[in-house]
C-alpha cells in the first residue's frame, strides 16, 4: 500500500469558521486528540496573526511529540520570522509558505504580474529554508491558475527548496476531473526531485473529497484536511471521508497512517470544542450514517450488514453495544464514556460533571453523547456573568413576563420585564440589568436529538459597538438555553 500523508488543517484553516474559535488550552487538546488519531502533519495556526495563534503554536509544540507541526506565512520575511520563531520547541517543524497565482489574484489581489509573483515564492522559499528544512509552498487559487505557469512556479520553488508542494482549489471551483488532471499535469512536466504535491480543496460546489481522491489517483501524497470538514465558507475536505473512502477501495493501493478507531471521539471533541454541531447525515460521524430506517434496508441488514454497510461502525469507533447511561448510572461509567470521547478529567472536575449528569438524567430519557460532552463544554466555561434563576410566565391569554437575577462579578442583580413570548421577556430582562446597546443578529435553535425531553441548543450572534460576538449554550429548557446563549455572547465583550 503507497503511503499518503494527512496533513491536518482543523486549528488553522477549520478555526477560521466565525464563532469557532478556540483557546489555547482547547487547542492542545485537539491537538493531542489529532496525534492519537495519527495524521502526520498539524497545522498549529498562522503565528503573526495574532498573539494568541503564536502562543498556540507555541504551547502545541511543547504538547504534541511526533507529528510534525506547521505554522503558516504569507510570502513575507516577517512572517517567516514570527512562525520560526513559534516553532522553536516543535520536534518536527514545517513553515508552509506561499501566494496567490492565478491571474485573477495576480491582478485584483497583489496588483501585480506573473514574473513579480514567480520571484517572490522563490524568495520566500529560500528565506524560510534558512530556519527549518521542511518547507511547504502553497500556489494560492492554483484551481484557477493556468497550468503551465503553475508548472513554472512549481519547478521554480522546487529548485529553491520546498519539500511539499500545495495545489489548493481556493474556492472550490474545479471538478474532480480537472483537478486530478492539473495534478497530472505537474507530474508530468516538473522535475519534483523529493518534494510531494499536495491536495488542498475546498467544498464551496460540493466536491471537496471527490477532488482531493482525484489528485491523489493522479500522483499527490498529501491530503490536507480538517476533522468534520470544517473550515470558512462551505468547509474543507473532510478527514474522515478520505481515510474511509481510501479504507474501503483498498484495490487502488493507497492508505494512510490514520488509526481509524478514534475518528469519532476525535468528531465529538472538536465540534463540542467548537459548538458546531455535526449535521445528522454527515458520512462517517454523523448520528444518521449508520442508522436504517427502511424496512427494506432493516431487513437486509439483519440478514447481512454488508447488504448497507460499507464500513464497519467499530472501525470508526462507534460502538453499537454502548453502555446505556442513565440516572442509575455511576461514576466510573461515565468517566468510560468520557475516555471514549477523548475527554480526560481530574477527580475534582469530574465530580463537578457527574452532579450535572445526574441533574439532566433525572429530566432526559437517556443520556447521549451530545448531551454529556455539552456537560464537560458548560463546566469549562468560567464566566464573569452567571444567572442565579430564572422564572417564566407564559401562555395563552396571558401576558409574557420573566423574572431573571444575575450574578455579576459577586454581585446580584435582579430584573422583571414582558415582551413578544418567553424568550424575549427573558433577554429584555438581561438587558435592563446589562445596560448596553446590543443587538441580537442571529438566533438559532437545534435540537440535539428528537423528543420534546431532549437538550436544545441555542447559537446566537449579538453585535456590540458593531463588532459581533457569539454565544453558544445548550439546555433542556429553551429559554434558558436562549438567555444563556446570550450571557455567553455578552461575557465576550463585558469589561
Amino acid at each position: 500500500m503507497e503511503r499518503i500523508y494527512v496533513f491536518d488543517t482543523t486549528l488553522r484553516d477549520g478555526e477560521q469558521v466565525p464563532g469557532c474559535q478556540l483557546n489555547t488550552i482547547e487547542k492542545i487538546q485537539i491537538a493531542q486528540a489529532l496525534e492519537l488519531l495519527g495524521v502526520d502533519v498539524i497545522e498549529a495556526g498562522f503565528p503573526v496573526s495574532s498573539p494568541g495563534d503564536f502562543n498556540s503554536v507555541v504551547e502545541i509544540s511543547k504538547a504534541v511529540t511526533w507529528p510534525t507541526i506547521c505554522a503558516l506565512t504569507r510570502a513575507v520575511e516577517k512572517d517567516i520570522e514570527v512562525a520560526a520563531e513559534a516553532l522553536k520547541y516543535a520536534k518536527r517543524k514545517r513553515i508552509h509558505t506561499g501566494i496567490g497565482t492565478s491571474d485573477s489574484h495576480i491582478k485584483h489581489k497583489f496588483n501585480s504580474n506573473r514574473e513579480e509573483i514567480l520571484e517572490r515564492a522563490v524568495k520566500a522559499v529560500k528565506y524560510a529554508r534558512n530556519f527549518v528544512d521542511d518547507v511547504e509552498f502553497y500556489a494560492e487559487d492554483a484551481g484557477r491558475t493556468d497550468n503551465e505557469y503553475l508548472a513554472k512556479v512549481v519547478q521554480a520553488v522546487v529548485n529553491a527548496g520546498a519539500t511539499v508542494i500545495n495545489i489548493p482549489d481556493t474556492t472550490g471551483y474545479c471538478f474532480p476531473d480537472e483537478y486530478g488532471a492539473k495534478i497530472k499535469y505537474l507530474i508530468d512536466n516538473v522535475d519534483l526531485k523529493n518534494a510531494i504535491l499536495s491536495t488542498h480543496c475546498h467544498q464551496d460546489l460540493g466536491m471537496a473529497t471527490a477532488n482531493t481522491l482525484s489528485g491523489v489517483i493522479n500522483g499527490a501524497r498529501q491530503v490536507e484536511v480538517t476533522i468534520n470538514g470544517i473550515g470558512e465558507r462551505a468547509g474543507n475536505t473532510s478527514l474522515e471521508e478520505v481515510v474511509m473512502a481510501l479504507r474501503s477501495h483498498k484495490d487502488r493501493g493507497f492508505d494512510t497512517n490514520i488509526n481509524s478507531q478514534h475518528i469519532y471521539s476525535t468528531s465529538r471533541l472538536v465540534s463540542s470544542l467548537m459548538n458546531m454541531p455535526v449535521q445528522p447525515n454527515k458520512a462517517i460521524v454523523g448520528r444518521n450514517a449508520f442508522a436504517h430506517s427502511s424496512g427494506i434496508h432493516q431487513d437486509g441488514v439483519l440478514k447481512n450488514v454488508e447488504t448497507y454497510e460499507i464500513i464497519n461502525p467499530k472501525d470508526v469507533g462507534i460502538d453499537d453495544n454502548a453502555i446505556v447511561l442513565t440516572a442509575r448510572s455511576g461514576r466510573a461509567a461515565l468517566k468510560n464514556r468520557l475516555s471514549v470521547l477523548g475527554v480526560k478529567l481530574e477527580s475534582a472536575e469530574l465530580d463537578k460533571v457527574y452532579e450535572k449528569f445526574l441533574n439532566l438524567a433525572d429530566r432526559k430519557k437517556s443520556i447521549n453523547d451530545d448531551d454529556i460532552l455539552m456537560l464537560v463544554g458548560k463546566e469549562a466555561r468560567l464566566n464573569r456573568i452567571k444567572v442565579d434563576y430564572l422564572q417564566v410566565v407564559c401562555g395563552i391569554g396571558v401576558r409574557d413576563v420573566a423574572s431573571i437575577g444575575l450574578n455579576i462579578a459577586g454581585e446580584h442583580f435582579e430584573a422583571t420585564a414582558s415582551g413578544n413570548g418567553p424568550v424575549d421577556a427573558a433577554i429584555r430582562a438581561v438587558k435592563s440589568i446589562i445596560r448596553r446597546e446590543m443587538k441580537i443578529q442571529e438566533f438559532l435553535i437545534q435540537a440535539i436529538d428528537r423528543g420534546s425531553d431532549d437538550i436544545g441548543k441555542v447559537h446566537m450572534q449579538v453585535e456590540h459597538n458593531d463588532i459581533v460576538y457569539y454565544g453558544f449554550a445548550a439546555n433542556t429548557d429553551i429559554v434558558a438555553a436562549s438567555v444563556e446563549a446570550f450571557i455567553d455572547a455578552v461575557n465576550k465583550f463585558v469589561e
